[in-house]
């Protein structure tokens, strides 16, 4: 079974990533369930595939319910450096970072449900036993995940406008430019970054300013980030930030920040 362990590995880290958000994370739960599985009797395991998938979600969901009630925290992207980011897009062994943020508010048996049905089509009969429910209760709560999943902010497809329009951001932050800015929020923007929340297009703007001075010193390089258009930022070869953008209609309607250094780190390794 652990041979067949390392042979599922990339799926079951794909597992955990999208239940637990965490790159980190999700490497801890596949180290905690392989050594479930070197301990278990498994001569009686006749999909091997389906029982791994079980275990890995028994960890994650152990690993949701024992997280402690936090300020709101970035979950990992992909980010993608790549000189035309343009050309990218994100695969399907990744999510797009506004799944990841809605997937991060959902309460853990809503996304295990969720991410179990609707990513891995895991049916709800072996479902509900990882939840306590009956598969009724598991198809509810993956209804209820659904509803939350599909009025998530769905950015522009076409990279290369995201990126004009990261591109006017940025140029009116670097040049103090109000007007400029207002112009190119939406007037409900959401600007997130670790515990700090702002919302409106006026004072996303005027926060934004603020920018204009570190932009003087910073290296500015345009990415992919979680399938939207951003950029990171260094100073002095290390990074410091990474802000992505999730742009509607011509507008931004939310920009994420990272500015934690282990986990931009993890990410740009």
């Amino acid at each position: 079974m652990l041979a067949q362990f390392e042979q599922e590995r990339t799926r079951l880290r794909a597992v955990a990533h999208r239940v637990l958000g965490s790159f980190t994370e999700a490497d801890d739960a596949l180290q905690e369930a392989w050594l479930r599985v070197q301990r278990a009797d498994t001569s009686e395991v006749d999909n091997p595939a389906a029982w791994l998938t079980t275990v890995v979600a028994r960890v994650c969901l152990s690993m949701l319910r024992d997280r402690r009630e936090h300020a709101f925290e970035m979950p990992d992207p992909v980010i993608d450096t790549a000189e035309q980011p343009e050309h990218l897009a994100v695969t399907s062994d990744e999510l797009g970072l506004a799944m990841l943020i809605v997937l991060d508010t959902l309460k853990p048996d809503e996304r295990l449900a969720f991410v179990l049905h609707d990513m891995f089509a895991v049916p709800f009969d072996d479902i509900a036993p990882l939840i306590g429910k009956t598969p009724a209760a598991a198809r509810q709560l993956a209804s209820r995940a659904r509803r939350r999943v599909q009025d998530r902010p769905v950015p522009d497809v076409d990279l290369p406008k995201q990126r004009e329009v990261v591109r006017a951001f940025l140029t009116a932050s670097r040049e103090g430019d109000l007007k400029g800015l207002v112009a190119v929020l939406h007037p409900d923007v959401v600007l997130r970054a670790g515990a700090l929340e702002i919302i409106g297009g006026r004072a996303v703007a005027e926060r934004a300013r603020l920018f204009r001075r570190f932009a003087a010193t910073a290296e500015i390089r345009f990415a992919v980030i979680g399938g939207e258009a951003g950029f990171i930022s260094r100073v002095g070869g290390a990074p410091v930030s990474a802000m992505a953008f999730t742009v509607r209609n011509g507008q931004v309607v939310a920009i994420h920040v990272i500015e934690d250094q282990d986990q931009l780190a993890s990410l740009l390794a």
